[in-house]
């Protein structure tokens, strides 16, 4: 690994959004596994995300105890990505970690994460292994995600890859030029290059609090991570457009050859229907994910910024 010259040697990036029950919890440990590090120079920087709880009055608390303690207050919610995306961009470690606020990213992984990192690769991710305590739909839904997505992007993820990793800072600066409307870093950071390893780990429960992602955000999260890593699916909605056109083709055919060389009627208004009916419905599917690209591309012209700070402490 390269000689740094960065003053901070590890920075620790937290997206927040309503974790007042996590947040002291969270300094606690981090602060025990900082020591394991043997890492004298570091900061924690909470990024709130438009909390509508006491989320940000708690790391106000830490903040006046403890300069290391830093913060990010967003105007309102931009997305766990976008919120991410705010603490990488103000991050000052030469080496960079990223883990939620609700203690599901076991802190205590992190020495692995440096070892690693201190061993010369450039990004360390994690691969969740769920135990057998995770709901089954969730676990059919988690692979089919993975499995489609790979199946669609130019670069493939590792199934059960989470945004808890350690980026080195030659890989921070290179995201930092993104200004993608739709960030999906998953799906960004393994097209980057560099060396990079994952480490698998099992998910802690929940300290305090209930999940923000319902099922609806999650679909609207695997459809924005399908769309941001490949253009495939617009290819995909051609190939099936031209299968059911050739299906047309050859039943045209077909009946011709009834009409013009036999005496049956070709009957059955059900079906037809049903076929209408059903071509139509891929029909749809194929305009919305059109419409999907073309939305992002409408949202990405008017240049607008990924998050809007209201006040921030990042000085000791």
């Amino acid at each position: 690994m390269e000689q740094h010259s960065q003053q901070i040697e590890l920075s620790v990036v937290i997206p927040t959004c309503n974790e007042e029950g996590n947040i002291f919890a969270m300094y606690e440990r981090l602060v025990a596994v900082m020591a394991q590090c043997s890492c004298s120079k570091f900061e924690f920087i909470f990024v709130d995300d438009g909390s509508s709880d006491a989320s940000l009055s708690r790391i106000q608390e830490l903040r006046a105890k403890d300069s290391r303690v830093k913060f990010i207050q967003l105007s309102r919610n931009f997305g766990h990505q976008n919120a991410l995306k705010a603490g990488l961009d103000h991050a000052q470690g030469a080496g960079v970690i990223s883990m939620d606020a609700d203690l599901q990213h076991p802190p205590e992984l992190i020495p692995t994460l440096v070892e690693k990192w201190k061993a010369g690769f450039e990004v360390v991710y994690t691969i969740r292994k769920d135990d057998q305590k995770v709901p089954l739909l969730k676990k059919w839904t988690s692979k089919g995600f993975y499995k489609i997505t790979n199946k669609l992007a130019e670069i493939p993820m590792e199934e059960g890859t989470a945004d808890f990793r350690l980026l080195d800072r030659k890989v921070v600066e290179a995201l930092k030029k993104f200004t993608e409307s739709h960030l999906f870093l998953r799906g960004i950071i393994p097209s980057l290059g560099f060396k990079q390893i994952g480490i698998p780990y099992v998910p802690h429960a929940r300290v305090s609090g209930t999940t923000k992602y319902s099922f609806s955000k999650m679909l609207r999260f695997a459809l924005n991570g399908i769309t941001s890593s490949s253009a495939k699916p617009l290819y995909f909605s051609i190939y099936v457009g031209l299968f059911f056109a050739a299906l047309a083709f050859l039943y045209g055919i077909y009946a011709i050859y009834i009409a013009a060389f036999t005496h049956e009627a070709i009957t059955g208004w059900t079906s037809i229907i049903a076929s209408i009916l059903f071509i139509g419905g891929i029909q749809l599917i194929m305009i919305g994910i059109v419409g999907i690209y073309l939305g992002k591309l409408f949202i990405q012209s008017k240049n607008r910024p990924l998050y809007l700070i209201t006040e921030k402490e990042l000085d000791e």
